[in-house]
């Protein structure tokens, strides 16, 4: 038992001995420390060995394994340093593929942005909505047709829960938190039973402003919005107001801006007319402040929504909504 201990342990040695390749070392590690290797052969043998000779080739198996175990850590740096002499480290490095942020994060901070340097704060609220949050207190009774216009995603119908369908009841839960004067932009996402096309998504990104005090106008409006639109889209840009109905304001606005393709022209993009309408606004309706709370004899104010996907392929020039969920990487390469 012994004299094998020695052979395998000068043949291990022979075999080892210079070597620098990685695939001759496994397989040298494989042949002597592998599960069916020599040195456990070794091992098993120790049991039929007579007692008196078992301690003594016990110790002689564990002090090979303990230098086997030596030599291929040896071998291991011969055969890296070997690898690392054959690299050309003038090679220029791979390129490390870094990740940027989404087309409509930037949208959306840049948006944010512009909001918050003209004093507005910025509000959260929950997907998921009450009936009177996001209908009843912006005058929408239950038997209101301009529930008709949202097509709905409910929860739990009796219950009156649902997914909200516009980022409006955040409004709601500010001013029944807080008392004004107060400026505003809730920023979130929002659901509809849309189809998924180029121009719908059934879920999307809305934000939308509140200013009230005391003696805020339609001119505060304006004000307010034309310097948001000529600070995102550009100066170059028209603007224009056309009347429109929302049951939540009084009166009501469409916003518009030049087609950012053609430049006023008229083209596809914007059926001809020259306008691309970009957002809805007006002065906030007064039974919207009996509902939470405020008297409108006392305070006044306005609110405005617009769609981030919109906006953002107004402004990139996207045809198709889609492209923002579709992960896409030659699109969102381009925002990098």
């Amino acid at each position: 038992m012994l004299q094998e201990i020695d052979r395998v342990r000068d043949e291990a040695r022979r075999q080892i001995a210079g070597t620098t390749d990685a695939a001759a070392l496994e397989a040298w590690r494989v042949a002597y420390l592998g599960r069916k290797g020599k040195l456990l052969s070794l091992t098993r043998a120790i049991s039929s060995l007579p007692a008196d000779a078992r301690p003594e080739a016990g110790r002689r198996v564990n002090a090979l394994k303990k230098e086997l175990e030596d030599l291929a850590a040896d071998a291991l740096g011969r055969v890296g340093r070997r690898q690392a002499s054959q690299q050309n480290l003038s090679f220029p490095g791979r390129r490390i593929e870094t990740g940027s942020l989404h087309p409509l994060t930037l949208v959306l901070r840049e948006m944010v942005g512009i909001f918050s340097s003209m004093g507005f704060g910025v509000a959260l609220g929950p997907d998921i909505e009450t009936d009177f949050n996001n209908f009843e207190a912006l005058n929408m009774p239950p038997d209101h047709p301009a529930r008709d216009v949202w097509d709905t995603f409910f929860l739990d119908r009796r219950a009156g829960v649902l997914l909200r369908t516009h980022t409006s009841p955040v409004q709601v839960r500010v001013m029944q938190r807080m008392k004004p004067p107060l400026r505003i932009v809730a920023v979130g996402r929002c659901f509809r039973r849309d189809a998924f096309d180029a121009s719908h998504s059934p879920v999307f990104h809305q934000m939308e402003g509140l200013m009230v005090g005391d003696g805020i106008s339609f001119a505060h409006l304006k004000g307010v919005l034309v310097h948001f639109i000529s600070r995102f889209f550009g100066p170059q840009v028209s603007v224009k107001f056309t009347p429109s109905y929302f049951p939540f304001t009084e009166p009501s606005a469409e916003v518009s801006i030049s087609c950012v393709i053609c430049a006023g022209a008229g083209c596809p993009t914007c059926g001809q007319t020259g306008f691309l309408e970009i957002l809805g606004a007006g002065m906030v309706h007064p039974q919207v402040f009996r509902n939470v709370g405020y008297d409108p004899r006392k305070v006044t104010g306005f609110a405005f929504g617009m769609g981030i996907e919109r906006s953002a392929m107004i402004r990139y020039g996207i045809s198709d909504i889609r492209h923002f969920t579709q992960n896409d990487l030659r699109v969102l390469r381009q925002f990098s």
